[in-house]
Formats: C-alpha cells, sequence, structure tokens
C-alpha cells in the first residue's frame, strides 16, 4: 500500500489504531466502479452530486486530531462515500457507535451500502440517516445512548462558522474536527461554556450543504 506507507513516512498518519484502520478500510470500495482506479490517489475524487471522496492526507490529518478511540460514539457529518464512517466504525469496535448524516439521499445510501461491504450497519455499529448536518443528530435527546452527547464530532465539508449544535451535541472532555471556511479547526469541549478551539489554516474542502 504505497500511498498509506507515505503517509506514514510522511508524519501523516502516526497513531497505531488509526493506521490498522487505514489499511483494513480500502478506499477503492467507496469509489464509483469507474473510479476505483483512482484509489491510491492521494486527492480528492468526485463521486457525484458536487461532492468528493476527501484526500487521503486530509483524512488522516482530521482524524489525528480527532482521536477516536474504542468504545467512542462518534457522530460523522457529511459521510458521502462512507470512508470516513468506515474508518471510524473500525476504530471504535464493537462497543462504539457510528451516526452517518448526509444531506444528499442518494449519496447516504451510496456510502451505507459501502461501509455494509465490512459488515457495520447489520452488526449494529454503524448507522447512516439522511438529515441537515447543521443541525447535528436530530434524534440524539430521543436515544437514552447518546443523552450525554458524542465523544467525537467530524465534520468533512466546509461550513461558515461552527453550528450551535456541534457543540451542545459533544460530551464534556469531547473532540469536534470540523473544516470552517478554508481552515480545520480542533474543539475540544472542556465545560458547557468553555471551549479549546486551535486552527490549523491551509485547506479546501466542498462547502456543507444545509436546508
Amino acid at each position: 500500500m504505497p500511498l498509506i506507507d507515505s503517509l506514514i513516512t510522511d508524519g501523516w498518519l502516526k497513531t497505531p489504531g488509526i493506521i490498522d484502520a487505514f489499511r483494513k478500510i480500502k478506499r477503492e470500495d467507496f469509489l464509483p466502479e469507474d473510479l476505483k482506479t483512482l484509489a491510491e490517489l492521494n486527492e480528492a475524487v468526485l463521486i457525484g452530486h458536487g461532492q468528493t471522496i476527501s484526500q487521503p492526507l486530509v483524512v488522516a490529518f482530521m482524524l489525528e486530531l480527532l482521536e477516536p478511540e474504542e468504545g467512542n460514539k462518534v457522530l460523522d457529518i457529511g459521510s458521502g462515500s462512507g470512508w470516513t464512517t468506515a474508518l471510524l466504525s473500525e476504530i471504535v469496535g464493537d462497543k462504539g457507535k457510528v451516526i452517518a448524516v448526509e444531506i444528499i439521499p442518494e449519496l447516504k445510501e451510496f456510502g451505507k451500502v459501502n461501509a455494509e461491504k465490512y459488515g457495520f450497519v447489520s452488526a449494529g455499529r454503524t448507522e447512516f440517516i439522511c438529515a441537515d448536518g447543521s443541525k447535528g443528530y436530530p434524534e440524539r435527546k430521543s436515544r437514552t445512548e447518546f443523552s450525554e452527547g458524542f465523544d467525537r464530532i467530524l465534520v468533512s465539508a466546509s461550513a461558515e462558522f461552527v453550528p450551535k449544535a456541534w457543540r451542545e451535541q459533544l460530551k464534556i472532555n469531547g473532540r469536534l474536527v470540523a473544516c470552517v471556511e478554508n481552515s480545520i479547526w480542533l474543539i475540544v469541549k472542556k465545560s458547557e461554556k468553555d471551549f479549546e478551539e486551535i486552527e490549523h489554516p491551509g485547506f479546501a474542502f466542498v462547502p456543507l450543504v444545509t436546508k
């Protein structure tokens, strides 16, 4: 896997659990049939509906910032092809849970089918919903397992600002990694009103689609 090896050598992939997920979850499984030969390219690839499967370097960087752990409950906003969802599902393991939110119905189904190649959906480890990701997970309060919020929130599309819903739905000490305009932000929730925020500029994403 030359691409993954280069991401490790160049310092983008560092954490053993994230590296293992990158090796197990094949990027080609999340590309349309006619684009599978592009899986080893370190660049974003269009997957239809004006959306992309993100550049591997950027996904590696965001997951390293996110620090997902086994057993985490994770909200994956703008799940698209399902690749980041599947990576997260592999990392959180049988005791974890990933909720994937995608606003475009066709992509929600595309991502779900792709993630199920690894059995994550049928195992109950992963759920895909079609909704406006700027509002987070709309059913959170009706489900006791998410009553305290999410351990991690990943946003793979560019928002104009960080919506209040994302901060509210993050657990205390939880980590949110999101693209806002041309920067990737790491936001750590210290208390209900106190957030540590670190900006990493110089990135580009497709815009977050909202209703």
